[in-house]
């Protein structure tokens, strides 16, 4: 779809040109068989120019392509008047363009949103990069959970006090659906205050795509969904469902950075040998999963009742797999994991992820992958 959309703005574009030709009498422009004063070729030459900006800018993946992708059709539209009668049809490119260049705006302010709410995220959370994770910090809790830290090897380390991941996603959104849709995304957490901002991208086919944006923040959940960064789709907020639904998914990735489960948020209790209940408590939301290890204290699965969105009743069970275990960055995490809805109809696999790549204790704001540019 970019490559189109860059053969059509160089066709449009060059068009142009041979306007600013004819007025200064470089070449004929048979499109225009009426004389073209040289003040309207020097715009003809404008636009030609902002054109030729906005490819180099769409090449180079810049966030700003758009503006002078819209500069360019206002400029060249209001020539497209001067001559309606020749060159009207150019108006169809310049709809093309100036739609593309509005969904390119769109977003540009999705992902400016998300920068500027992480920032605060990173300004509020406290580092505690000097503290240093002890046997004697794990002793009042179940025994499959301390198996579980001293296996992760956490033991010894500096408790995490931020993560910045990214990931690659295959999602179906309906139950019914046979074919995967293929995504990226990103996530920043915050351990100390618990929060999370979650991005994602999926490709629907050539044309359209879905972003999407979770958030977990002062105790209360967001979920944004949108058609081409621009059309919502789904805006969940200010719902109690959805406060103690991300908070759960927060609850839940911790296995990501085991030593958050250390945080006096989170109670553990013991359900038998294998297996413990954490419930956590965060400015009046509350939440609870059961989370299931083997006999080496490796995570195996997390499993809760949660809402799947706000106009939902009554919860529906939820588990998360892992379905591969691998030492990342020195802790050993799930690094593949499936996701489940079990719906009356059966269970709903509707999600599998990798995680590409994981950083923790972050000084500096981490830099965005652009997973939307992919």
């Amino acid at each position: 779809m970019r490559i189109t959309l860059i053969i059509l703005i160089g066709i449009h574009g060059i068009i142009h040109l041979f306007g600013f030709f004819k007025a200064f009498g470089i070449s004929e422009f048979q499109a225009i068989s009426q004389p073209v004063l040289k003040t309207y070729g020097i715009f003809w030459l404008l636009a030609f120019v902002l054109f030729a900006i906005t490819i180099v800018l769409v090449l180079i993946h810049s966030d700003y392509w758009w503006l002078s992708g819209i500069l360019a059709v206002i400029i060249s539209q209001i020539l497209i008047f001067n001559y309606w009668s020749e060159a009207k049809f150019g108006t169809i490119a310049n709809l093309v363009v100036l739609i593309a260049a509005i969904i390119g705006y769109s977003r540009f302010k999705f992902e400016d949103k998300i920068k500027r709410e992480r920032t605060v995220l990173f300004e509020n959370s406290q580092l505690k990069s000097q503290e240093i994770v002890t046997k004697e910090a794990i002793k009042d809790l179940p025994l499959i959970v301390q198996k579980w830290l001293i296996s992760s090897g956490v033991i010894g380390e500096k408790m995490v006090s931020n993560v910045y991941l990214t990931q690659e996603l295959q999602l179906k959104l309906k139950p019914e659906q046979t074919d995967w849709y293929n995504s990226t995304a990103e996530q920043y957490f915050t351990i100390s205050p618990p929060s999370f901002s979650w991005n994602i991208k999926t490709e629907m086919n050539a044309i359209l795509s879905v972003v999407g944006r979770d958030k977990f923040e002062n105790g209360k959940g967001e979920m944004l969904i949108k058609l081409l960064s621009l059309i919502p789709i789904a805006n969940a907020r200010n719902s109690e469902k959805v406060n103690q639904a991300t908070l759960q998914r927060f609850l839940a990735e911790i296995v990501w950075f085991p030593s958050a489960s250390l945080n006096q948020y989170i109670k553990w209790e013991s359900i038998n040998d294998y297996s413990a209940k954490a419930t956590m408590e965060y400015k009046g939301t509350k939440g609870s999963g059961e989370f299931y290890f083997d006999e080496n204290g490796n995570f195996k699965k997390v499993a809760a009742m949660r809402y799947k969105d706000a106009t939902d009743a009554e919860p529906t069970k939820w588990t998360v797999i892992a379905t591969k275990i691998e030492d990342r960055n020195g802790i050993k995490i799930p690094t593949e994991c499936e996701a489940n809805w079990y719906l009356e109809d059966g269970k709903w696999n509707w999600l599998k992820l990798k995680i590409r790549d994981i950083k923790y204790n972050a000084k500096i704001m981490p830099v965005a992958n652009n997973v939307y540019k992919k």
